[in-house]
């Protein structure tokens, strides 16, 4: 009898490499999940630093108060250059990377300053703004919820969602480091 040549591998040892390849997904998968909700709320995170420095800018080039809406903010001056914010948030209600993001502009600057505002659109500016990050999902898009004002401060809750518009940070809240 003549013996065959064996080359290739055996179904066992197949096996065994399938197992070590699971064993090593099933690691690094919470892993990737973290780095993804991380990367959520870092874009979340900076969605309101955005508008913050925006208002801010609007509030000392263009009128006596902050804008009304993010739509306004997303329109360029009429005396020339860019947008106040990117595209990308010119809603009052934003889905964004895992992130519910909602605006709210305060009441009316009284009396109106004129000119209204320095975009196409006149409108009377507001005193003051509140802006609100949810988690689609929460422990799967985020854990963290976050809300700023006119005050420029960015609060984070883990306790809560946060629903109130205008924002007041309740107990649970710690202003973001």
């Amino acid at each position: 009898m003549k013996m065959r040549d064996t080359k290739g591998f055996t179904l066992i040892e197949l096996l065994i490499v399938v197992a070590i390849i699971g064993i090593i997904a099933a690691i690094a998968v919470p892993g990737l999940l973290r780095a993804r909700m991380a990367g959520n709320e870092a874009s979340a995170i900076g969605s309101l630093r955005a508008v913050n420095s925006a208002q801010l800018t609007y509030s000392t080039t263009c009128a006596q108060g902050y804008a009304k809406s993010l739509d306004e903010l997303a329109r360029p001056p009429l005396s020339g250059g860019q947008a106040f914010i990117s595209p990308d948030l010119n809603a009052n209600s934003i889905v964004k990377s895992g992130y519910t993001l909602d605006y709210l502009g305060g009441a009316d600057v009284s009396p109106a300053p004129v000119p209204l505002s320095c975009t196409a659109t006149p409108t009377i500016p507001v005193v003051g703004y509140a802006m609100v990050g949810n988690a689609l999902s929460q422990n799967s898009s985020g854990t963290r919820h976050f809300a700023t004002s006119e005050a420029q401060t960015i609060y984070q809750d883990t306790a809560t969602a946060v629903a109130a518009v205008p924002y007041v940070p309740p107990g649970t809240a710690a202003p973001l480091k």
